[in-house]
């Protein structure tokens, strides 16, 4: 019933007016059948069907990467210190898993290498070391490498996109991995969330113009959120409460569409080229999660408790 649902969600998504997908990847997750390999083959084969393009988000993980938590996958547990030996672990996993992709015709358009790698990359447990410039770019650039060769070796573009959380960090961030020679990728891709964020919406506007002017890269919102209710629609408690909401926007459809609209305009007027929205289907429903039964998100999905769009779902459509 759940996949059903999600799959209609899918389809209905271009409908009005998405043309991308940003799907999750997980080295090798023990504890769920979503995000692994065989999962994703599936979502990015909905998506091509739908004409739609596809961001895959390699975590580089087994659970979720973000950023205080960068935590190594155990089948390299290993080498997490031979940095030469997890950079050849980094490269292959993700050249073989593109060009496995690719043999069935469903390789992406983009490749983000790491998921809100505000953190360095590829640590032993959820306790994050200090930054290691010299290791994280050794790391980040093998990533690169091996996207930039499949994409030779099979004659087609795959552009690469790395992904900071909040506006605010990757100010320094990208500062900091230019100076590292991290330099090799085509897009900025950016979370962000009011309730974790310090920059407000003109802020986070002259944050994205720094930026694209700066490093001359293309620049993305790759998840953004906010909610249409306060109310919980399953026994699974809620990320974005009240505490989400910012001057201007209520927890209402409206307050929704109101955000999504106001941040598009932000984010045109700077020069970026799109907006993800995170996440869209993540409904309520009978499955469980590693912290409780049902969706942590379903009041700031773009469908409401019954799977019908909000009347934030149309900022797909809207100029």
């Amino acid at each position: 019933m759940i996949k059903k649902k999600l799959q209609i969600h899918l389809q209905f998504l271009p409908i009005e007016g998405a043309n991308l997908v940003r799907v999750r990847l997980w080295h090798n997750p023990t504890w769920t059948n979503y995000s692994n390999f065989k999962d994703v083959e599936k979502t990015i084969a909905r998506a091509k069907n739908a004409k739609m393009k596809v961001l895959l988000d390699f975590h580089y993980s087994d659970d979720w990467a973000d950023p205080n938590k960068q935590e190594i996958p155990a089948a390299w547990l290993e080498v997490v210190d031979n940095t030469a030996k997890l950079g050849d672990s980094i490269y292959n996993y993700t050249y073989k898993t593109l060009q496995n992709l690719h043999n069935k015709n469903l390789l992406p358009d983009m490749v983000q290498v790491g998921n809100e790698t505000n953190i360095m990359i590829l640590q032993k447990d959820d306790k994050p070391s200090a930054m290691n410039w010299s290791r994280n770019a050794y790391l980040l650039n093998k990533g690169i490498k091996a996207v930039r060769n499949i994409s030779k070796d099979v004659d087609k573009n795959i552009e690469i996109m790395l992904h900071i959380a909040q506006p605010e960090n990757a100010i320094w961030w990208f500062k900091q991995a230019k100076e590292n020679n991290v330099v090799d990728f085509d897009w900025i891709g950016l979370s962000y969330y009011p309730k974790w964020s310090t920059y407000n919406l003109q802020e986070a506007s002259e944050a994205f113009k720094t930026l694209i002017k700066t490093y001359n890269k293309k620049l993305m919102v790759v998840e953004t959120a906010y909610p249409f209710t306060i109310e919980n629609a399953d026994a699974a408690g809620n990320i974005l409460g009240a505490d989400a909401l910012i001057d201007g926007y209520k927890a209402t459809q409206e307050g929704q569409l109101k955000y999504l609209l106001d941040l598009k305009k932000a984010l045109k007027s700077a020069g970026a080229k799109g907006l993800v929205y995170w996440e869209p289907a993540w409904v309520a429903n009978n499955c469980s999660t590693r912290w409780g039964k049902g969706s942590h998100w379903d009041n700031a999905t773009l469908f409401d408790a019954n799977s019908v769009p909000t009347k934030g779902m149309n900022f797909y459509n809207q100029p």
